[in-house]
């Protein structure tokens, strides 16, 4: 039996950094599984979107398909853009099933990458003790959203970080989540000496910019990068795949 096709779905951006991320991570999932056919779609921006790759699979007769949001929480465009694109390719492609799979957050596996990058960026478990972290998120105005950050803030404070703080990329939300140059200023009123400040974001653009800008303006002694296409992330992709792929081998096997 024919595994499903892997359909990525990226937002996309006109920064050219975050194709090139995407497309790196895209490769490292199918270098973890050799043989699986997996496609990448962006919603805006870049090419090709995702009606052309669908359109694409159809006509070289793939009949199965699981669409992946490639998204940290389930905020608009798990909720509306990306439902909304696949309905109207079902109605378009009849012969294509399409299943649209969980967004990969939250996870163990990206607080393992959140806490590899800030590794690369030269944080080592002992100065967690010593050191206050911003949680930077690119933002939004969805509760489910703003929730799974503020779960997550709370999580990472618990491996032993000494204060770890919330913040957006954008504007304070309604929730009062400041942006990340005043989670650093407030870390530092605080009496914390050393502050580090992690983006929660995949791949680069203007709003992870706009997380590194600040820390740089509030004095952040350690910046890391985005997640990117790191090893983590990869096998969180497969996982998510896997767990949508189920109900339609199990119906398929019964």
């Amino acid at each position: 039996m024919t595994s499903p096709v892997l359909l990525v779905i990226a937002h996309g951006s006109r920064d050219p950094r975050h194709a090139a991320t995407v497309h790196a991570l895209t490769a490292r999932v199918r270098s973890l599984r050799p043989g699986l056919r997996v496609e990448t779609g962006f919603l805006d921006f870049n090419a090709p979107s995702v009606p052309q790759v669908l359109q694409r699979l159809a006509t070289d007769g793939a009949r199965d398909v699981i669409a992946l949001p490639l998204l940290l929480t389930r905020a608009f465009h798990a909720k509306s853009d990306i439902p909304t694109v696949l309905r109207r390719a079902r109605a378009g492609l009849p012969r294509l099933h399409i299943r649209q799979a969980e967004v990969l957050g939250p996870a163990p596996l990206l607080n393992s990458a959140l806490e590899q990058r800030l590794h690369e960026a030269g944080i080592r478990p002992g100065d967690k003790g010593s050191t206050g972290l911003v949680l930077a998120s690119a933002g939004s105005t969805d509760p489910e959203a703003i929730a799974v950050i503020a779960e997550i803030a709370r999580e990472l404070r618990h491996t032993g970080w000494c204060s770890v703080r919330p913040a957006f990329a954008s504007a304070a939300s309604p929730t009062g989540f400041p942006r990340t140059e005043d989670a650093v200023r407030a870390l530092r009123a605080e009496g914390v000496r050393r502050v580090a400040v992690a983006p929660y974001v995949i791949a680069p653009g203007r709003l992870p910019d706009r997380i590194a800008a600040g820390a740089r303006e509030a004095g952040a002694d350690v910046l890391a990068d985005v997640l990117g296409p790191s090893a983590e992330l990869a096998r969180l992709l497969l996982r998510r795949y896997d767990e949508a792929a189920v109900p339609r081998v199990a119906a398929l096997t019964a």
